[in-house]
């Protein structure tokens, strides 16, 4: 449990926390939500000590165990399951004191803890939930420094997953996934019994794993029953019954105004006045009303085509002669909205790259429609943007020659940039500005097709509702990469799989596409769990064997006593009797002889004894 009580929190002159309150009862998975800036992340970094408090405390129960994602790799050099399985600081450890010079007794305290916390099964582990976030047996030997930054992060995530927790402090989790992966995670976290924190943006995710919402605005943390939905509805009621509240409060100053304001200065009724004004005082300032900021998107509206607006025939894509995509035969009509699924790296991005000419076909053919306007967005686009200009500067160069300034303003606002953000220089604008700087750009001259990669990262949810409002009143056909499941089911009415080298028309429905994900990754869980059963049987052998073993390599070790004093007697006899013959002396040597002889052979059976259960080993 977490308990957060009276917490401040300043960050220079901006006050985040003050006062607030949150009880975090075992095994929920409640999701944080708030307006970027408002200090979600900041309230992790205080949980997890991080941070440290300016006033209040954060109580966190004993027992409790927190993992959250690490921002950077300390030492690239790792290779990428040796990275996750060291996530397990204890199990870890112990293995390390396996190489020290230690007793018997300690070595099999050492055996008994690794096996109480499942060292047998630790790489099946380790490995499923690799698999799961999308890499491949070939990267498990692979150093980190050899992977791209959003791999890296992936990694992060893996082994913040695979250690040993039993509260999960996830900031974003699915910002660098794509679909299948962010359907795996989300799967995941469903099945988990811990306590799990989630900021996220991403609607889907929140209606289908959250219990509670926790909402931070005006540095405080209110918690609200339900998923996100719900949540959403609540606040809607909240604010509704604030406004009525707000206008009743109004109303009645308003009426016991006008009675002071007519009879102040008559002798007759100023008693009566200044009783009204007493209450009026009484009644005090109106209930506040908290309106989230009001977000709108517009997509100009494109002249009308008649025609299809892109066909391939047999097209083959790729880059350095290397095909990528092949037998592409695909058409986009006017009014089409198309969501592109697949895996990371199967070349969703390169189709997209392909539909808006930013990459040439390698062969086959693809017919555009005359005078159509394509718009491109790609997140990798903000890299390219002039950071010492201003919105408005950047815009107004790519306007035509005498484009007014109040229809380069309305093109900004359009996606929520005022004056204010529009004459602000973009190296100073959040990653979210600049996504919508981005979309007014390409949108200029009212494009009849719109190409969107991952169009959502960096967007808060109030964006991604105005981003999905607006796409809904778009009049031109759209093509999008996302995942944002939330996205794709309201905005998107076809669904193009690209897998196996090529892109085809998925018939099923995204429900189906889930299903078949989960489908595949229950089938890889399952032969991770062949595995980690099959070490587990290793395991239970080896216990048994060493259970069958220890009685005899007891009885051996007493027998070694007994044939070392025999021999050393024995010794001292054929000592004796070479200097001088002693009947007492003979008949005891002889005896002696007859009980090696004995224990000699009980010792070579029981040695024989061992060696079959050993070669039960082998053949096992």
């Amino acid at each position: 449990m977490i308990e957060i009580k009276d917490l401040s929190f300043h960050f220079g002159l901006r006050t985040l926390f003050e006062g607030a309150n949150l009880l975090v009862p075992d095994g929920l998975k409640i999701g944080v939500v708030g307006l970027n800036g408002c200090g979600k992340s900041t309230l992790f970094k205080l949980i997890t000590g991080d941070l440290f408090p300016d006033g209040g405390k954060i109580e966190i129960s004993r027992g409790t165990q927190i993992a959250s994602v690490s921002q950077e790799i300390k030492d690239p050099s790792k290779k990428l399951l040796e990275f996750v399985l060291e996530s397990d600081h204890e199990m870890t450890r112990l293995q390390h004191k396996l190489t020290e010079n230690l007793s018997g007794e300690k070595l099999a305290e050492i055996y008994d803890r690794l096996d109480s916390l499942g060292v047998h099964s630790a790489q099946a582990r380790a490995s499923a939930i690799l698999s799961g976030l999308g890499f491949v047996n070939e990267d498990f030997d692979r150093p980190l420094k050899e992977f791209s930054g959003g791999w890296q992060v992936r990694a992060n995530l893996a082994a913040t997953l695979y250690a040993p927790s039993n509260c999960l402090l996830l900031d974003e989790p699915t910002n660098h996934l794509d679909l299948e992966t962010a359907t795996w995670l989300e799967n995941y976290l469903a099945k988990t019994d811990k306590t799990v924190l989630l900021i996220s943006h991403d609607r889907h995710i929140l209606n289908r794993l959250c219990d509670k919402i926790v909402h931070v605005e005006q540095a405080q943390l209110k918690l609200y029953n339900g998923n996100y939905d719900t949540y959403e509805r609540t606040r809607e009621a909240e604010q509704e019954g604030a406004r009525l509240a707000a206008a009743k409060h109004e109303r009645v100053v308003a009426h016991l105004q006008s009675f002071v304001d007519r009879f102040r200065y008559k002798a007759t009724k100023a008693k009566q006045a200044q009783s009204r004004l007493k209450m009026i005082e009484k009644l005090g300032d109106p209930p506040e009303i908290i309106k989230d900021p009001e977000i709108h998107f517009q997509f100009p509206s494109p002249t009308h085509l008649t025609q299809a607006l892109i066909t391939l025939e047999d097209a083959v894509a790729g880059y350095d002669d290397k095909p990528v995509l092949q037998n592409l035969t695909l058409r986009i009509e006017p009014d089409d909205r198309i969501a592109l699924l697949g895996a990371n790296g199967n070349g969703k991005s390169t189709l997209a790259k392909v539909l808006s000419h930013r990459l040439l076909l390698m062969s086959g053919r693809m017919t555009i429609a005359k005078k159509i306007k394509i718009a491109y967005f790609s997140q990798h686009q903000t890299e390219e943007l002039d950071v010492e200009k201003t919105p408005f500067e950047m815009l107004a160069g790519l306007m035509p020659p005498g484009t007014g300034e109040t229809q380069i303003r309305a093109q900004l606002g359009a996606f929520g940039l005022n004056k204010a953000k529009s004459d602000t220089v973009i190296g100073k604008l959040s990653g979210g500005e600049k996504s919508r700087l981005l979309l007014s750009i390409i949108t200029k001259d009212a494009p009849h097709l719109l190409i969107l990669d991952e169009p959502t990262n960096h967007l808060d949810i109030l964006s991604r509702q105005a981003l999905l409002e607006a796409l809904n009143h778009y009049e031109g056909a759209v093509v999008l990469i996302t995942h944002d499941l939330h996205v794709i089911e309201t905005a998107c009415d076809t669904l193009w799989l690209v897998r196996g080298g090529t892109c085809q028309i998925y018939r099923g429905d995204l429900e189906d596409y889930k299903a078949s994900l989960l489908k595949h990754n229950e089938k890889g869980a399952s032969a991770a769990s062949d595995k980690e059963n099959s070490a587990e049987a290793r395991r239970r052998n080896a216990a048994q064997r060493r259970a069958q073993l220890a009685p005899l390599k007891k009885e051996i070790r007493e027998l070694d006593k007994k044939l070392e004093k025999l021999n050393h007697r024995k010794q001292e006899l054929e000592n004796a009797l070479l200097v001088r013959y002693d009947a007492d002396n003979s008949i005891e040597l002889a005896l002696l002889g007859d009980q090696i002889s004995n224990i000699e052979e009980r010792w070579f059976a029981l040695n024989q004894e061992c060696e079959d259960i050993l070669s039960g080993k082998e053949e096992a």
